[in-house]
């Protein structure tokens, strides 16, 4: 019999051992290491503690007991009133007395066979629980977990073992070392849970330091990093919460619910390879800084020739004063009609039809006099762009200009065959960029280029390209995919490969709905009035009609009231006017 009994023993404790290696949840690794503990010596109760983060108490973890009944803690959902114990008096000394407290300053277990016979640690609060409740606590079992560094993290303390007639005995010599076994795989387990922990806890940190510097890096995106998870994961949670219609097999695991975080988080992180002077690019010329400055001098100095060239006819006296100064007059009025045309050109508010573009081209071709070598004081990089002749000056040049060293090539940045290797529909255009000036006040529409367009767009690819490039574990291996089709249309016309709904997973058109109602409904871009709820949701109806949003998210975005619910929490109250949502329900049902 005790020979069966001891192998029972340690083929409890073996599989113990193995199921506290596989287990992830720390509420139900608390419960496996008491239970399996009061198993193997048929204990009546027990108590599992952890030391404090601030390592000067015992937090209570779980209590059980069988005889009163007792289960707190765990996964009971019964909070432990107690607070910690302390291991340390107010003065700093260390706290023997309390058999538990003293387990965890020694690292020694301690075993008891009758507390009310025990002198040395200090019993009082056993007693008076068991005069209040008719118990008697008798033996005590008291052992520490210690990690591998061999720091005690936690204290696992048995109340009284009971033999095959349930009558109380002490713990014997023979259960001590198993218990003691069990402990330390248990630390094991427990350490390895709380480093994982730790590991995703400087990872989500992480994440958010890295869109926190994007958001930081442009007002134009201010709190974007931020916002869009918070839309992602209310409608996934909404589709996890359908039990009919296109989303009731719908569900996601802890691990899942993580890997969507990740993805949600890093969704832009892309946007660290974009310029500044790009993504805040406000006027058709602005680089560093807004070029029609140098415009605007260029017309000062055609002023300034008009003037000399009028006083120079007066004093030579070969017309009349009258005829120069109507001259005079006549180009200082246009001058400054011209320019004002540029600077109206310039901030690209109405589209530039073929007549204004040619107005514009008309007035390029105006020269004035260059006197200053214009390569001096330029940086390496300029000068290397400064190919072919350098006239010298005196030089008359068009106040309006393309040349050659506006063009920026390429410099290693873009690997055309790797994004075709990826799949990507969009494809490096043939210049990094064009800083023409003719060239960028031609632009039909807003402030961008192709090549500034191509760069800003260009964001989701470097997301995709630095996401694959992390090692990402097995429970992360989708993240790139969920994070990169935030930019991708239903219809197949979205970027970068132009994936289609059945190409797409349901996280990444989640995202792809989110970062679309966010952006709509984004209160700190400079550049546009933020849009109210019903403005932002009408204009989404017509990119579900035109196959841009998933139809049934759309629906369930409605529906599930997410819309609503991060409205009242992210948007100002002049955004969220009234919204009757049977208005766009029909066209998300097409």
């Amino acid at each position: 019999m005790a020979t069966a009994q001891k192998e029972q023993r340690y083929r409890t404790l073996i599989e113990l051992g193995i199921a506290l290696s596989a287990e992830r949840n720390h509420d139900r690794l608390m419960e496996k290491i008491l239970l399996g503990a009061k198993s193997m010596c048929n204990a009546d109760g027990g108590t599992l503690y952890l030391v404090t983060e601030t390592k000067d108490g015992l937090r209570f973890e779980i209590m059980l007991n069988d005889t009163l009944d007792i289960a707190m803690g765990g996964t009971t959902d019964k909070p432990i009133p107690f607070p910690p114990l302390r291991l340390y008096d107010e003065t700093g000394g260390a706290n023997h007395k309390n058999v538990s407290s003293h387990c965890a300053l020694t690292g020694e277990t301690v075993n008891i066979s009758d507390a009310y016979d025990a002198d040395k640690f200090d019993f009082s609060g056993t007693k008076a629980f068991d005069a209040k409740t008719g118990y008697r606590s008798k033996s005590f079992l008291t052992v520490p977990l210690k990690n591998y560094e061999g720091e005690v993290i936690g204290v696992l303390q048995l109340i009284n073992a009971r033999d095959s007639r349930n009558r109380i005995i002490g713990f014997g010599p023979a259960i001590t070392p198993l218990i003691e076994a069990l402990a330390s795989q248990a630390a094991v387990a427990l350490d390895n849970q709380r480093l994982i922990e730790a590991q995703k806890n400087l990872f989500k940190a992480f994440i958010q330091v890295i869109a926190g510097s994007i958001d930081a890096k442009s007002p134009y995106t201010g709190g974007h990093c931020h916002r869009v998870p918070a839309i992602t994961f209310m409608l996934a949670r909404a589709a996890c919460d359908c039990d009919e219609g296109p989303f009731a097999d719908f569900a996601l695991t802890e691990d899942e619910w993580y890997e969507l975080e990740v993805a949600a988080g890093l969704h832009d992180c892309g946007k660290v390879t974009t310029p500044e002077y790009i993504v805040d690019k406000a006027t058709k010329l602005e680089t560093i800084y807004n070029r029609i400055h140098e415009v605007r001098m260029r017309f000062e100095v055609l002023k300034r020739d008009a003037v000399v060239a009028y006083l120079e006819g007066i004093v030579a006296a070969e017309e009349e004063a009258d005829v120069l100064k109507a001259r005079l007059d006549e180009t200082l009025a246009a001058l400054d009609a011209d320019f004002a045309f540029i600077a109206e050109c310039n901030v690209g508010g109405e589209f530039m039809a073929p007549e204004k573009i040619e107005r514009m081209k008309t007035i390029a071709a105006r020269t004035w006099m260059r006197t200053i070598d214009d390569t001096l004081g330029l940086s390496i990089d300029e000068m290397r762009r400064r190919t072919g002749d350098k006239p010298k000056p005196p030089v008359a040049e068009p106040v309006l200009s393309d040349k050659d060293w506006h063009v920026i090539p390429h410099e290693g940045d873009v690997n055309a065959s790797r994004y075709e290797a990826e799949g990507f529909r969009m494809k490096p255009l043939e210049q990094r960029y064009n800083l023409g000036e003719v060239y960028n006040l031609s632009i039909g529409r807003g402030t961008l280029t192709n090549e500034d367009r191509f760069k800003i767009n260009d964001h989701i690819v470097q997301t995709i390209f630095m996401l694959k490039a992390l090692p990402f574990p097995k429970t992360l291996a989708r993240v790139a995919e969920w994070a990169g089709g935030h930019h991708e249309k239903m219809d197949g016309t979205g970027y970068p490969k132009g994936l289609k709904r059945d190409d797409m997973s349901l996280p990444a058109r989640m995202m792809a709905v989110a970062d679309i109602f966010e952006a709509l409904t984004a209160a700190d871009r400079p550049y546009k009035k933020p849009k109210t709820l019903s403005e932002s949701l009408k204009i989404m109806s017509f990119m579900v009609k035109d196959q841009h949003i998933d139809p049934d998210l759309w629906q369930l975005f409605l529906t599930s009231g997410v819309w609503k619910t991060y409205a009242d929490k992210y948007l100002k109250p002049e955004q969220v006017d009234a919204v009757d949502i049977s208005n766009y329900l029909p066209k998300a049902a097409q």
